[in-house]
């Protein structure tokens, strides 16, 4: 058993069963992917795969039994190297961070540009997308780090760690009715139609619940996954934006922000990395700037937690701060 016999297992497990993309992903050749594949199956005495002539239709359960393996196989390869080259204190890497819209227009660029300033010879890879999309580069081990904001399940297996909370404010035009009131209540937000993210409908702290237990039923007009288009629509008159502050800047002068902190409780955003992943100084300095309550000792600390539940009691007394006082 071969290492590329297992990064050619993994690819083509990532790539739908499909032999052709997971050769031109590893810059290798379709039959010799297919020989290797087949060898390994001798060796083991198992099929990982069903197939239809030459077509992979899908794994055996003994093959998603070894795929599983060899995906921890490899991690532990990739955590051996960095943890080589942290021992040669090698300044150069990469770092894949996974985020939604809002933290990589509007949080980010500020980031991992004094990232860049204090380590230059380290890649950065942004990946842009939903909840959904994040969870399979995730589940792909495609990705150091995810910042995002939620307790979504999906990211279970993740080790979390909060590094600041953010508030949803209220955006209208100028001239609409809602701009000459200080403090909206739930009753006048339900007058007018309504634009707000597409994930704002799950959780505790759900748009819908929080309406409801107000006696309010909200006008839901549009929504969507990212800040710029819902400002956009507000600037067009389709409704009343709710949003995060941190999506606020100075190019909305136009608009009248009004502070929603009356009505809905504030948000916290997370890093999150893999449990068992080698952390290379890099990507704790990378925290540090997300959280500058997060010191490397104390990130080291939790990162041995074996709980969720253990991060959070290690996180008692710690001050999580708004991005935007």
């Amino acid at each position: 058993m071969k290492l590329h016999q297992l990064r050619y297992l993994v690819a083509v497990a990532d790539s739908s069963l499909n032999v052709t993309a997971a050769a031109q992903a590893l810059h290798t050749s379709q039959p010799g992917i297919s020989k290797q594949l087949r060898l390994l199956e001798e060796e083991l005495g198992l099929k990982l795969f069903i197939r239809q002539s030459r077509a992979l239709v899908r794994t055996t359960p003994a093959g998603d039994k070894v795929i599983a393996r060899a995906r921890v196989i490899l991690r532990e390869v990739a955590n051996i190297r960095g943890l080589a080259a942290e021992i040669r204190r090698d300044e150069e890497g990469a770092l894949s961070i996974a985020t939604t819209h809002t933290q990589a227009r509007y949080v980010l660029p500020s980031i991992l540009t004094r990232f860049r300033q204090k380590f230059p010879g380290v890649r950065v890879h942004l990946h842009q997308g939903t909840s959904e999309q994040i969870v399979d580069l995730v589940a792909r081990e495609r990705i150091d780090f995810v910042v995002a904001t939620g307790a979504n399940p999906l990211f279970e297996e993740l080790v979390k760690i909060p590094v600041y909370r953010w508030r949803r404010v209220v955006v209208v035009p100028a001239e609409h009715p809602l701009a000459r009131i200080a403090k909206p209540s739930f009753a006048q937000l339900g007058q007018h139609p309504i634009i707000t993210y597409a994930f704002s409908f799950s959780g505790p702290s759900s748009l819908l619940e929080l309406f409801a237990k107000a006696g309010v039923a909200p006008n839901v007009a549009l929504t969507a996954w990212d800040s710029d288009v819902i400002k956009e629509y507000v600037r067009e008159g389709f409704g009343v934006g709710i949003l995060a502050d941190i999506a606020i800047d100075k190019d909305d002068s136009d608009l009248r922000v009004i502070d929603a902190s009356h009505l809905f409780p504030p948000h916290t955003t997370w890093v999150g990395f893999q449990r068992g992943a080698l952390l290379r100084s890099y990507m704790y300095e990378f925290m540090h700037l997300l959280g500058a309550h997060l010191p490397k000792r104390q990130i080291q600390a939790i990162e041995q937690a074996g709980t969720q539940g253990a991060v959070d009691k290690a996180m008692v007394g710690v001050e999580i701060p708004f991005l935007r006082p």
